[in-house]
């Protein structure tokens, strides 16, 4: 994530000084804490919660299970992920969901922390989940804020209650009961009130946001919160814990590239678990919060868990099952091609599926040159072809592929590029289909076989023709130089066999066999 990418190269390049020590001594673990304390106030975690985590850590890295660890760093990493974790909340809470519906669901924080775009964002998760929320359109401060909200609820396909424009009229305490209401009589099982709020915290808004809570007995109270917000973070959640006491947190905007190291703050300080994290603008772009998954993000230690599960949410069982037919009888086309891209678009940005793997922190540069739209051109290319041309790539002659290189506003390269690839793909596809080894393009074949690589041989080739060895083993200079002379003078290498034995040698004969046995002492 952009907003803990900071903070995640200050503690890998921390850990990485650790990799290069056999056993850590005293100064190493006080010079590896300094560094942690160090990248954890430069992010804007809150003293008291550096402080607390440090001397946790100190504490136990200096014990015994870092000293008798077989590598004391990966020792090091996994406490600072455990206490990173619990920080973060330790364990994953999810909502809770009333016994009789509806289950009232109230939104409370800040102007501009993204109350309303969660709600849309909160309704479209539950719609997919079989639930039928009702938004309540309770911001009837903020000029257009319940048109805001008309506008999201219409994108995520919910039900909206708004019997008041806004703008500075209306009641917002007889809005929200009378949209329970509302909700229970229309049979909608969850309600989620959108508040108002201010530009800093005030009086007003805390009474109107107490007697809101008070009128409608929510069963959840979310607190929003901005990750850029800085270290006001914990004081905006103090003064909303004391005059509204919220059930849950929501990080909203972590997608941007503030440091955001406040936000980790909240769940410490306020001892409220954080449930929902927002990663963007979209209303798909909602994750619930894993403080463990979050923790190894930070660590970049990658999170695959999540990435399976969007990749599950996104892929057809049954898609899948026919595309791994189509690739056994060797008859996957561009138009699967295509299909197999449009679910991938599902999952959402490629640049942040990669960064959910380990070890992706340390190719930011590659990452931040990767165009998320690569995809849309290749669909655009696609998509310009006959369905006949997309089934058979082979009768795209020269006047085709102009034809669909203005179709899709590309350029005859990018036509070229693509149908090249596509073939390459499609002979690795049937190698392995076949249970073969596939050739992968300037690598040579994955098993490794001597000869594969035209490379390999065009070097062999080379030497044979007059170069010698290069090698700096001078050992091994000695024998590639006899085998070289050996083959310009016409002499056959020996071949080998499986067990180590030239093609020239001969098999042991029983008085040799007799005789390694009296060697150990059998005979």
């Amino acid at each position: 994530m952009a907003t803990f990418g900071t903070l995640s190269d200050r503690l890998t390049e921390t850990f990485r000084n650790l990799r290069t020590k056999g056993k850590l001594t005293p100064a190493d673990v006080d010079g590896t804490v300094r560094e942690i304390r160090r990248a954890l106030l430069d992010a804007d975690v809150a003293l008291a919660v550096v402080k607390e985590f440090t001397a946790k850590v100190r504490e136990r890295a200096l014990g015994d299970e870092v000293n008798k660890a077989l590598n004391p760093a990966q020792q090091v990493v996994q406490i600072v992920n455990e206490e990173l974790v619990a920080i973060l909340g330790g364990q994953q809470r999810r909502l809770q969901f009333a016994k009789n519906p509806p289950t009232v669901i109230m939104l409370a924080g800040l102007q501009g922390s993204g109350k309303t775009t969660f709600a849309g964002k909160l309704a479209k998760q539950l719609e997919k989940d079989g639930h039928t929320p009702l938004l309540v359109a309770c911001d009837l401060q903020r000029p257009n804020a319940v048109n805001q909200l008309q506008v999201v609820a219409q994108q995520a396909g919910a039900a909206i209650y708004a019997p008041e424009p806004g703008n500075g009229t209306g009641d917002p305490v007889r809005v929200a009961r009378d949209g329970v209401e509302t909700a229970r009589r229309q049979q909608h099982d969850v309600v989620i009130i959108d508040t108002a709020g201010r530009l800093g915290v005030d009086a007003e808004l805390m009474k109107q946001a107490s007697d809101i809570r008070k009128a409608t007995n929510p069963d959840e109270v979310l607190f929003v919160i901005d990750a850029m917000i800085g270290q006001d973070a914990v004081n905006t959640a103090k003064a909303f814990q004391d005059g509204v006491d919220f059930t849950g947190v929501v990080l909203s905007k972590l997608d941007g590239d503030a440091r955001g190291g406040a936000a980790l703050s909240v769940a410490s300080v306020t001892g409220r678990p954080i449930i929902y994290a927002s990663t963007g603008e979209g209303l798909d772009d909602l994750e619930a919060f894993h403080p463990d998954r979050m923790a190894s993000r930070i660590l970049d230690l990658g999170d695959v868990l999540t990435l399976i599960e969007q990749a599950q949410q996104a892929f057809d069982e049954e898609e899948a099952r026919k595309v791994a037919e189509k690739l056994a009888t060797e008859t996957f086309t561009l138009e699967d091609f295509l299909d197999q891209l449009q679910q991938m678009k599902k999952m959402g940005s490629m640049k942040k599926m990669l960064g959910m793997l380990p070890g992706m922190g340390q190719m930011k540069q590659q990452l931040d040159q990767f165009d998320d739209r690569e995809l849309d051109r290749t669909e655009a290319i696609i998509r310009s072809m006959t369905p006949g041309e997309r089934r058979n790539p082979k009768v795209l002659n020269g006047s085709r592929r102009l034809r669909i290189a203005r179709g899709s506003g590309m350029t005859v390269t990018d036509v070229n590029q693509l149908v090249q690839r596509f073939d390459q793909a499609s002979k690795m596809m049937k190698t392995v289909a076949r249970g073969g080894v596939p050739n992968i393009p300037g690598m040579g074949p994955m098993g490794g076989k001597p000869g594969a690589s035209s490379k390999r041989g065009n070097k062999q080739k080379a030497r044979g023709s007059g170069g010698g060895s290069r090698s700096g083993n001078p050992a091994k200079r000695a024998a590639e130089n006899a085998g070289i002379a050996a083959a310009q003078s016409g002499a056959t290498a020996p071949t080998g066999s499986g067990f180590g034995l030239g093609g020239g040698a001969k098999a042991p004969s029983e008085a040799d066999l007799a005789e390694i046995q009296k060697l150990f002492g059998k005979g």
